[in-house]
């Protein structure tokens, strides 16, 4: 009961203190406002930043791995050697099948490549910034596919090379305008006749420009490299990427990545002494460099807010200060009737939180007015972590500046106190 009834006096004194005072405290708490404003605004975009960059990522799939020709990033002493990974043969189907039928770690699989700018036709309609996919079956489970219509190749399509196709939104509106249902119809790919099985839900641009699904056009691997043939009846793979998803409980996919290791190098011939003539390529790779940078954004955000909240800390101080120098009279008549000293601390105290907190709350509600300016594909959202950030900081700013002001109150001599 003693408790509530020091929060609740302590309360009344700090709103009495800001009634009487607000222009005073309102400049005080400034500094507190825009140091809070300045560590969320920062934290919070570079927080949306990189919620909407590993989104773009999505399209890579998670938990897999992928046996590539090109690396996604640098070494580990930052070095990308182009002049050495443009010699290594590209994934080929007969690894893929090699994969496929000894891997033990695998819960998915699939071997796709693709094509840019191949054009599309029906009638007199055409597309032409296409991304043009062929993939096996398992293609399915490694990337996201969300079909609006129709449906998925069947294991007969795609074994059988079959001429159909599933296409993305904007094909969909392209080739079959007013409101058309694609399923069914016949298109041209390169000239060669494909009828529409599916067509893929509507997407929009990804927030790094990447194409989004909205212009691809899938058809069965098989179809696929018929179509890229040359003369001599030979497939050069043509980009082929062999891609892996690994299980819930390898964790890491160190299991996975020491079999696709093994087998890789037993097909290829490669001697013990030798180094890999492929990658295994991770979308996490993409991630850790990405949260790196991210992280010397919140750096910087924290050095920027850091002078203003220290500005903010010296202000509220002050206002304590003076706080405790008016009711130097009224803290003695409380203590003669027998008010102890941690009652006092805890008043002038709870007083400095309260009115840094009033502080981080107006730094939190001008960052909260960011989310609704917009932003393009960016979407920047205000999370509970930096609310509850913000608010945190605000308290212990509050604690520090007030504990030397509460702490000379509490020490008052009750006679002196009141004679002032």
């Amino acid at each position: 009961m003693l408790v509530f009834r020091l929060i609740l006096e302590s309360f009344r004194f700090a709103w009495n203190a800001l009634k009487m005072n607000i222009l005073r405290t309102v400049l005080s708490l400034l500094g507190v406002t825009v140091g809070i404003f300045a560590i969320i605004a920062v934290f919070t975009i570079v927080d949306s930043l990189e919620k909407n960059v590993k989104q773009s990522f999505d399209f890579l799939g998670s938990g897999v791995i992928y046996v590539d020709k090109w690396p996604f990033t640098a070494d580990s002493n930052g070095e990308y050697r182009w002049w050495d990974f443009w010699r290594r043969p590209n994934p080929s189907f007969n690894e893929f099948k090699i994969l496929e039928d000894n891997l033990k770690n695998k819960t998915a699989i699939s071997i796709f490549a693709n094509a840019g700018n191949v054009v599309l036709k029906r009638g007199n309609n055409s597309f032409y910034e296409t991304e043009f996919v062929g993939g096996s079956y398992g293609y399915k489970d490694i990337v996201e596919l969300d079909i609006e219509a129709g449906r998925y190749f069947s294991p007969s399509e795609v074994s059988g090379a079959r001429s159909v196709t599933i296409i993305g939104a904007d094909i969909a509106e392209a080739l079959f305008p007013n409101g058309q249902n694609p399923v069914g119809k016949e298109i041209k790919i390169r000239n060669k006749k494909f009828f529409v099985i599916g067509v893929l839900k509507k997407e929009g641009e990804s927030f790094l420009g990447f194409e989004s699904k909205d212009t691809y056009c899938i058809v069965p691997y098989d179809a696929f490299r018929t179509m890229y043939t040359t003369g001599t009846g030979n497939y050069n793979e043509r980009g082929s990427t062999i891609a892996i998803k690994g299980r819930e409980e390898d964790i890491g996919l160190i299991e996975l990545e020491g079999e696709v290791t093994g087998l890789m190098r037993t097909r290829r011939g490669l001697k013990p002494k030798e180094d890999d003539n492929f990658a295994l390529n991770r979308p996490e790779a993409i991630a850790n460099v990405l949260s790196g940078v991210f992280d010397v954004f919140g750096i910087a955000g924290w050095i920027i807010g850091g002078f203003s909240i220290l500005v903010g800390g010296f202000g509220i101080a002050n206002i304590m200060f003076v706080s405790v120098k008016e009711r130097t009279s009224i803290i003695g008549v409380q203590k003669s009737l027998g008010a102890q000293n941690y009652f006092i601390l805890f008043q002038f105290l709870f007083e400095s939180v309260f009115l840094s907190v009033i502080g981080g709350l107006g730094g939190l509600f001008l960052v909260m007015l960011i989310t609704f300016i917009p932003m393009g594909s960016l979407e920047v959202t205000l999370t509970l972590k930096n609310i509850v950030l913000g608010l945190g900081v605000s308290a212990i700013i509050g604690t520090v500046s007030g504990i030397v002001p509460a702490a000379l109150a509490a020490r008052l001599d009750p006679v002196i106190a009141i004679r002032s």
